[in-house]
């Protein structure tokens, strides 16, 4: 029987996190909490598979312009598309548009449940970490690098130029995009080459690690080094503010990046697969 979750669920539910973290993790989005308490604070709008007891859970999260699925978790394999069928028709009732789901790639068993129950893998995403240092690599002869909100007209602009993938910042007002950068964790980096801007990254602080949330080049400034510079002035401000690591990301497509982040020592930590579904058009 799949059903919304009540607190009752929450000692049988924590008992297959547990087992799953024994089994090498759960290895797609799950409850950061391993406590009742942080259970019940943490979780939202979610479904639980159970019989004689808690055989597996999904979760709802907006996400987008849709809902991103949180699991789903289950002790059997078999057990995963029944999770994902009740998801889609909770979604379907909210309602939501769009569903998305997180799996590592090795996670073939999600994976496999993902595409039985039609949902189109979008790409991966690799996810590298590294000691910021020894990423001293000075900017190239009349680029320079600034750190600060251009203002969204420039904003949207460089992202639209150099953002090969989904352009999600595009669709964000003006005062989401003001009051994102005014978050004192969250540091935006501008190139400029002469007085034309032509590239970015935001990096994200957060108890002693960094992570570079998005990095690009508009086409026309590539192959001159501008890149390999924003990833050091990263890296000088992930020090500045006491960081231990920094991450960056890369999708699958991008295999100069990739590459680059390999040859400057960045360790490979996972590979995440971002699945999606329509559902507009079943309703």
């Amino acid at each position: 029987m799949i059903r919304p979750v009540t607190r009752q669920d929450l000692p049988g539910l924590l008992d297959l996190l547990r087992h799953l973290d024994r089994e090498g993790g759960p290895g797609v989005l799950a409850p950061e909490a391993r406590d009742l308490e942080g259970l019940a604070e943490e979780l939202e709008d979610g479904l639980v598979l159970h019989r004689e007891r808690v055989e597996g859970y999904v979760g709802l999260y907006p996400f987008w312009d849709g809902a991103a699925l949180e699991g789903p978790l289950a002790y059997r394999a078999e057990d995963l598309l029944p999770l994902l069928q009740g998801a889609e028709e909770r979604a379907k009732a909210l309602p939501t548009e769009r569903l998305y789901a997180f799996p590592q790639a090795g996670n073939h068993p999600l994976r496999n449940a993902l595409e039985e129950a039609g949902f189109s893998l979008l790409h991966l995403t690799y996810f590298y970490v590294k000691a910021p240092e020894g990423l001293d690599h000075p900017p190239p002869k009349g680029v320079t690098i600034r750190e600060g909100f251009p203002g969204p007209g420039v904003y949207r602009e460089l992202y639209r130029e150099s953002e090969e993938g989904w352009a999600l910042r595009l669709r964000w007002t003006d005062e989401e995009l003001l009051e994102h950068f005014q978050d004192p964790g969250v540091h935006l980096l501008v190139v400029y080459q002469g007085k034309d801007p032509v590239g970015m990254a935001e990096v994200e602080v957060e108890e002693g690690e960094a992570s570079v949330a998005y990095i690009g080049v508009v086409p026309r400034a590539r192959g001159q080094g501008i890149g390999r510079a924003l990833l050091s002035e990263a890296a000088r401000l992930a020090r500045k503010k006491g960081a231990r690591l920094l991450r960056v990301r890369a999708h699958d497509h991008e295999k100069e990046a990739r590459e680059l982040y390999e040859r400057l020592g960045f360790r490979l930590e996972e590979a995440v697969a971002t699945y999606a579904k329509e559902l507009k058009a079943s309703r």
